[in-house]
């Protein structure tokens, strides 16, 4: 046998070892996120949509997701694309504003604000 020969067939058995390793791996991320997905999971399909899982039928493999209070969508199980964690902190709270600074979207009339200390108004020119 010629070197060009072995050199072929040792690249495609490394091919069919990566192949394997590859679809083995696959495997086990999808039994993985199987495991997360129930019901109340927040969770992203395969076509962006995020939502709530309402319930999980596993004779049909369809899941109820609520996407938005009041909108069920019935979605494949295999179309979950993963199991979204909440960020840390962000438990729902509420921002304050700062003292003194308004609120979004609250009017400010410029008779109310008093000019800082130590600036006065600026003179025109004319």
């Amino acid at each position: 046998m010629d070197p060009f020969t072995l050199i072929m067939l040792a690249v495609l058995a490394l091919l069919i070892f990566f192949m394997f390793r590859n679809s083995r791996k696959r495997a086990a991320e999808q039994r993985e996120l199987q495991a997360k997905v129930a019901t109340g999971a927040t969770v992203m399909t395969n076509f962006g949509v995020y939502g709530t899982i309402l319930s999980i039928d596993e004779e049909e493999n369809q899941v109820l997701l609520e996407s938005s209070p009041g909108t069920v969508l019935t979605v494949h199980r295999q179309t979950i694309n993963r199991v979204v964690a909440p960020a840390p902190g962000s438990e729902d709270e509420e921002l304050e504003p700062a003292d003194g600074e308004p609120e979004f979207g609250e009017r400010v009339d410029e008779s109310d604000a008093s000019p800082e200390a130590g600036t006065e108004p600026k003179k025109s020119d004319d």
